[in-house]
């Protein structure tokens, strides 16, 4: 291991412990959760913009917010969120992408409508807006069918706590494997149609609770030769559509079910945390992979799953 390497290691503890000093306030200050509906926990607005924190730093970086949303709430006695407030707060993470490439979002937009009317079908912008077209397919249509045909997925037990940290120590070995044998030579202006469905079908493995769309996408990125800011920049790019319509399906059924006089300001509360820390986690990460490797983040997943099974075994979580 190198120095460089040891000293990630080093960070990562001392968040970890930050987050834990943090966390013990915010357990002691908060209320008793009680099950609401469509899948969403009552919480009070602390829990929420702690909640809308864990998404953020986690949404864009490749450790998955499914899992953390689901491990660090019944970490500390809050219960599981639901699957509900989950996807409806990760509206704040959209808001933040779209804030933080509202510019290349404008350029790709107006070029390819550009493109269009002159018909020029060899162009850049309208191949880049077709490649993040293409890529969103796999996972909607994979939803889809899973939606159609198990109906309750989100209550079984592929999204127990045992299959989350199994799923994420599985992904650590495979980043690695990316790490170690991507060629990483192409950037963001050599994409593809082809790379945009490709990563499509890998961001489709992410409907499996713990994989981590972004480091799903970051690791097929990684596999078919890009430069590790490029795999980042076209996963963000490339989770809008997908994240987007999972928000607006959650909002829905939320805003279509009783929540209580009490529930909305936590849910809007979780939002703007969520958007907040999404921008920083974005900003950091694209700076951290201009000059690194992903080698921190393989690391923290696979002692992410195995302290989790430990946790397990030694009955101090219940897998569930």
């Amino acid at each position: 291991m190198t120095l460089l390497k040891l000293r990630w290691l080093v960070l990562l503890g001392a968040v970890s412990t930050a987050l834990s000093v943090v966390a013990f306030p915010l357990k002691v200050l908060s209320t008793p959760t009680t099950v609401g509906t469509v899948g969403v926990k009552a919480m009070n607005i602390w829990q929420a913009i702690f909640l809308g924190f864990v998404q953020g730093m986690t949404e864009f970086l490749p450790i998955s917010s499914t899992a953390h949303l689901k491990v660090v709430p019944v970490a500390l006695g809050w219960g599981d969120p639901g699957v509900a407030f989950t996807a409806v707060i990760q509206l704040g993470s959209i808001a933040a992408v779209l804030w933080y490439f509202w510019g290349d979002l404008s350029r790709i937009m107006k070029g390819a409508a550009r493109a269009i009317a002159l018909k020029d079908y060899n162009d850049y912008d309208l191949r880049l807006l077709l490649g993040i077209v293409l890529g969103t397919l796999p996972i909607v249509f994979l939803g889809l069918l899973i939606k159609r045909f198990i109906p309750d997925f989100d209550n079984s037990p592929i999204r127990s706590l045992g299959a989350i940290a199994i799923a994420s120590i599985f992904m650590s070995i495979l980043l690695g494997l990316a790490e170690k044998l991507g060629q990483r030579q192409r950037d963001f202006e050599h994409l593809t149609m082809q790379d945009g469905l490709l990563m499509g079908v890998a961001q489709a493995l992410a409907l499996i609770p713990g994989v981590s769309r972004s480091g799903s996408t970051l690791t097929g990125g990684l596999f078919m030769g890009l430069q590790r800011e490029t795999a980042a920049r076209f996963s963000f790019l490339l989770g809008i559509p997908a994240i987007t319509l999972a928000g607006l399906v959650s909002l829905k059924d939320v805003l279509d079910t009783s929540l209580g006089d009490g529930a909305i300001i936590p849910l809007v509360a979780g939002v703007i945390s969520a958007a907040i820390f999404s921008y920083i986690a974005i900003a950091g990460l694209l700076r951290f992979l201009k000059t690194q490797s992903t080698w921190v983040f393989i690391w923290y997943r696979l002692v992410f799953g195995v302290v989790i099974l430990s946790a397990i075994s030694a009955g101090l979580l219940k897998n569930s």
